[in-house]
């Protein structure tokens, strides 16, 4: 004898094949799972008789019910025709005098060549999941494990479209809840150290769960790598924690989430506090929904690490060429983090008679002046390859060689000096027009070997080079004249193709023992 429960006001049927008992509860993984707030997790046990249906309350909270009648542990009988309730959801019960037939497969009813095509409905993750939950009879094993596979086919998709590294942690605790019957869902990663910090703990409710996670789980789960089941850690003799004492943690799991190469990348937890205990089955579930989360959680750090790569390049390129950048990127064993001497040619341009200017001007007008100015220099510098050192108040500094060098980087800061004054004869050609003040620039040219590394403070480091041929370069500099471009001997000794030049009396250099030879470039 079988029989039907189907639903009172409300579309949820379940087949009772066989003798053995099936229990009903809010929890996901009963044998006819009922999800509704007056429910209980495990609200009542069903067995089939000859005569009916007997239900034995399982010490529910709102009480089962036969035809409006309240039934007790003792249990009690409901035939067809007759109503069974529990807490507010209720049944109708019939009975089956054979057992449902499956429909067809597609391959019986299918003619030779047909193929058949099914519209899949749109539903969202949760949907699915309620729909994989009731889509067969609670007691055929085969259907259990339909619902759960498409329970985590579901989860996966909704796992991969998560952004973000913590919209992610909160989507894997959101859908082990949909997954388990828990009280509490942590993760917890692993640092470089090995050492696991808390991430996310939330209780069913969505709010941050109170209480430290049992350390001695934790530990076992992720060192061994290991899956953890106890139905009863407080008498476990595997965790001897003081938190599970405490804490009255009634059964617990905990899952290594290992990446691709078998490395842990954390661990997630759940534990119960109530009479609900966890079985085989639900470690089962745990461990397949932790591979999916580790496979999406590896992946979301990956898109993480890309995202802060981007942004360092991003931040590189506003002071390299976005071609060295790029050449810095991909070969990072062409940069010394600790600094190196090398070969450098640098190029400093500054602003002349540019205190009075500003004197005339009021703030707003010379950020707009200087703004466009400096674009313009830039712009140069990159054009020709060059390194864009820092903006030194209304001065630019500029070298080409490091952290990567080329044969040309003498010729290729001389076409830069030159595009510059040619920009700036543009710019002031517009300003003029409009009316707007204009700039004249000096600029100083050195070639020499330098320490090139990052210099500062632990608070704050910058890419730079240091030494004498840059103190030269900035001497010449402030002793070129307006439109003046003033290279040392060094320099013009290094050009392939020099411009036209003009030899000028040695100079005495701040710094300098005895007078330089400058040459100035013919315009």
């Amino acid at each position: 004898m079988s029989f039907r429960l189907t639903g009172v006001g409300h579309p949820t049927t379940f087949d009772l094949l066989g003798t053995d008992p099936f229990v009903v509860g809010r929890a996901t993984t009963n044998d006819c799972p009922v999800v509704d707030p007056t429910v209980s997790r495990q609200h009542a046990e069903l067995r089939v008789t000859p005569e009916g249906v007997a239900v034995r309350d399982l010490g529910s909270s709102n009480g089962t019910f036969v035809n409006d009648a309240p039934v007790s542990a003792v249990g009690g009988l409901v035939r067809a025709g007759e109503t069974v309730r529990f807490g507010q959801v209720g049944f109708a019960v019939s009975a089956l005098t054979t057992a449902p037939v499956p429909p067809p497969s597609a391959e019986s009813t299918a003619p030779p060549g047909a193929t058949i095509v099914r519209q899949v409905p749109k539903l969202s993750e949760i949907e699915a999941i309620a729909a994989a939950r009731a889509a067969a009879p609670a007691n055929d094993p085969a259907a259990k494990d339909r619902r759960r596979l498409a329970l985590l086919l579901e989860v996966s998709k909704g796992l991969g479209r998560a952004t973000d590294l913590d919209t992610l942690l909160g989507k894997i605790v959101d859908y082990t809840f949909q997954v388990l019957e828990a009280d509490r869902c942590a993760i917890l990663l692993a640092d470089a150290d090995g050492a696991l910090v808390p991430k996310l703990s939330r209780d069913r409710r969505g709010q941050e769960a109170g209480g430290d996670v049992p350390q001695s789980i934790l530990r076992t789960a992720l060192d061994e790598q290991v899956a953890i089941l106890s139905d009863d850690a407080a008498q476990d003799a595997r965790f001897t924690g003081k938190s599970v004492v405490l804490q009255k943690v009634r059964s617990a799991m905990c899952v290594p989430l290992l990446d691709s190469a078998g490395c842990a990348l954390g661990v997630l937890y759940v534990d119960n506090f109530s009479l609900t205990r966890f079985g085989e089955a639900d470690l089962d579930l745990l461990i397949a929904f932790a591979g999916i989360a580790a496979v999406s959680l590896e992946n979301g750090q990956l898109a993480e690490r890309i995202r802060r790569e981007a942004l360092a390049r991003s931040n590189f390129e506003r002071f390299f060429t976005p071609q060295l950048a790029a050449r810095i990127a991909s070969s990072p064993e062409a940069v010394t983090l600790g600094g190196e001497k090398r070969p450098v040619a640098i190029l400093f341009s500054d602003i002349r008679g540019f205190t009075a200017l500003s004197e005339t001007m009021n703030p707003d007008a010379m950020a707009r002046l200087l703004t466009e100015y400096f674009t313009e220099m830039v712009e140069c510098v990159f054009r020709h390859g060059g390194t864009l050192d820092k903006f030194i108040g209304d001065a630019v500094m500029a070298q080409w060689g490091a952290p990567i060098g080329e044969p040309d980087d003498c010729d290729r800061a001389m076409q830069a000096a030159l595009d510059m004054m040619t920009a700036l004869d543009a710019l002031n050609a517009g300003w003029r027009a409009a009316g707007r003040p204009t700039l004249e620039i000096g600029i100083g040219l050195n070639v020499g070997d330098v320490f090139a590394g990052n210099i500062g403070s632990e608070r704050r480091l910058e890419y730079t080079v240091i030494g004498d041929p840059v103190n030269t370069s900035s001497r010449l500099c402030g002793a070129a004249g307006p439109g003046e471009i003033l290279l040392s001997e060094p320099f013009r000794t290094a050009l392939a193709a020099p411009p036209t030049l003009d030899p000028l009396p040695p100079m005495e250099l701040k710094g300098k023992s005895q007078p330089l030879p400058v040459f100035r470039v013919r315009r």
